[in-house]
């Protein structure tokens, strides 16, 4: 086990918070009082560079085998989301389980994953290892139109990841995404994603306890600036914390 899953291994939620992790790009982890982890994006192989020559440009936190999660959720099948590369080895234990975009399926045929897998749409929702996932609408452009975002209820804690998406106010009009916990969102502006000015926009909409942006510093074609984001959202006194690669906080 190397020195970053000792840390998650080792780390202390106090009971009625929620641990959570940046793995850089777009994915995060979750850790409950009583040790459940539960990973949702995790990109954790170098595998776009070998498809589409989008070349990591941060470090990888974790290998596959590092750490068991109770849940691994996918927003959708782009491989910095669904990671083909990492999955299957993720999922090797036979415990595992995967919640994901229906156009995950097509890659877990591929890769010959068929056990322990829930695929939903938007509306969907499903209750594992004590959270409850729901399925929210994401607008990801043409190229995905299968992807979602999660709301996530960990009973004493919510959280909102919204997915790789553009800024589409009507999907935001859900009283439920109001006020959560925690929201994270893209802020790198490209492929279909929300830009800093228009995340910004979207924290004022939503007002979480607290906002943390992400999907920007691991491919220099993806753009991001997250300095943007912090201007606006000082000068709205909206409630943020950049994360570090690897840091943990407690909500």
């Amino acid at each position: 086990m190397d020195h970053f899953a000792s840390y998650v291994s080792g780390f202390r939620v106090p009971q009625g918070q929620l641990g959570v992790f940046w793995l850089g790009q777009a994915g995060f982890l979750f850790k409950t009082d009583d040790g459940r982890l539960i990973a949702v994006d995790p990109y954790l192989s170098d595998c776009c560079n070998r498809y589409f020559g989008f070349r990591r440009q941060i470090a990888k936190l974790l290998q596959p085998y590092d750490l068991e999660f109770d849940l691994l959720l996918a927003s959708h099948a782009h491989y910095d989301h669904f990671d083909p590369d990492a999955v299957p080895m993720l999922m090797d234990n036979g415990r595992t389980q995967l919640i994901a975009a229906r156009d995950v399926e097509a890659e877990c045929e591929r890769l010959h994953l068929r056990e322990n897998i829930t695929y939903v749409k938007p509306g969907d929702s499903v209750g594992r290892c004590g959270v409850t996932i729901r399925a929210v609408p994401c607008d990801h452009g043409k190229d995905a139109p299968d992807a979602v975002g999660f709301h996530l209820d960990f009973g004493d804690k919510t959280v909102y990841l919204v997915g790789d998406s553009c800024f589409a106010p009507k999907q935001w009009e859900d009283p439920s995404l109001h006020g959560t916990d925690l929201l994270i969102l893209p802020v790198n502006g490209a492929y279909g994603n929300l830009d800093s000015a228009q995340a910004a926009e979207v924290v004022r909409m939503l007002r979480p306890r607290l906002a943390i942006p992400c999907h920007y510093g691991n491919f220099a074609a993806h753009g991001g600036d997250p300095q943007g984001f912090i201007d606006l959202a000082e000068a709205r006194k909206l409630p943020f914390r950049i994360m570090r690669q690897g840091e943990a906080i407690r909500i």
